[in-house]
């Protein structure tokens, strides 16, 4: 979802696909299923069957316009890289061209590479490098499995660099990437993984809302009505908090997103017992 904000990242996933090398048609499906899998993970700018959000889009081109004229002019200011390099994800997302797709996605790698060469404790260039090879992913068949490595690899370094960015952004991709993707020797999904850094996610930034729907989401996933129990409550008076500090229009499309999704979660699990 859009939220424009300083180093401190804005909330996508946010949010994933990735798989291990097989050098087969089935691994070539299996990827692209998951990078779709991943972006729809993902805290994304809108969702593109929503009409309401035709301002989001038409927002979100406008500011990679803006900020590919900024990077234009300043390719060495390290902040105006990262934020094109999230512009251009933002934006990637919404189009329905693969090419178009492919074009900008490379637009936003080439700069998060720049960044990174030039600064490669760059938590903000390693991380939307990440965001931006999903996107591209997403376009390819052949070449997806070496990006989606990449794309865990970058997001590994970014935690390491800063855990909380883009409120425990690195944690969050990588739950759900290990939640998304088939397991070994097809790929690297893994529950116990996935449960590491989704919780982990929680535990670093348990107020935003992304963090708690999509670990709630994988516990009724993995049928743990148990735990699905303890944190529904926790999770339903968070939404209720948070309206107040994620409110405003940068976070519309956001609140789109996570309404939908809580409906559903309810829908799941109106008829567990108390």
């Amino acid at each position: 979802m859009v939220a424009t904000t300083n180093c401190e990242g804005d909330g996508r996933i946010q949010s994933p696909g990735w798989l291990a090398v097989m050098d087969s048609f089935t691994s070539l499906f299996l990827t692209g299923s998951l990078v779709a899998a991943w972006l729809a993970g993902v805290d994304r700018p809108c969702l593109a069957e929503d009409k309401p959000n035709l301002a989001s889009a038409q927002r979100a081109e406008q500011n990679y316009r803006e900020a590919r004229k900024r990077f234009q002019s300043n390719t060495n200011d390290s902040e105006v890289a990262w934020q094109f390099g999230r512009a251009c994800f933002d934006w990637a997302d919404l189009v329905q061209d693969n090419a178009r797709r492919e074009s900008i996605a490379e637009e936003g790698i080439a700069a998060c590479r720049q960044l990174i060469a030039r600064d490669p404790k760059s938590a903000p260039g390693h991380y939307y490098l990440a965001m931006d090879l999903g996107q591209l992913a997403q376009t390819k068949t052949l070449g997806a499995l070496r990006i989606v490595q990449e794309m865990e690899r970058e997001f590994k370094t970014v935690r390491d660099l800063d855990a909380k960015f883009d409120y425990a952004g690195p944690d969050r991709n990588l739950g759900l990437l290990y939640l998304e993707a088939p397991g070994w020797p097809a790929s690297i999904g893994s529950k116990s993984n996935a449960r590491k850094h989704l919780e982990r996610a929680v535990e670093l930034a348990p107020d935003y809302p992304e963090n708690r729907l999509c670990l709630l989401e994988a516990y009724l996933k993995w049928g743990e009505k148990k735990n699905v129990q303890r944190v529904l409550k926790v999770t339903q008076e968070l939404l209720a908090r948070a309206r107040k500090e994620f409110a405003g229009e940068t976070w519309a499309q956001s609140w789109i997103d996570w309404d939908k999704r809580w409906k559903k979660i309810e829908a799941k699990t109106c008829g567990l017992e108390k």
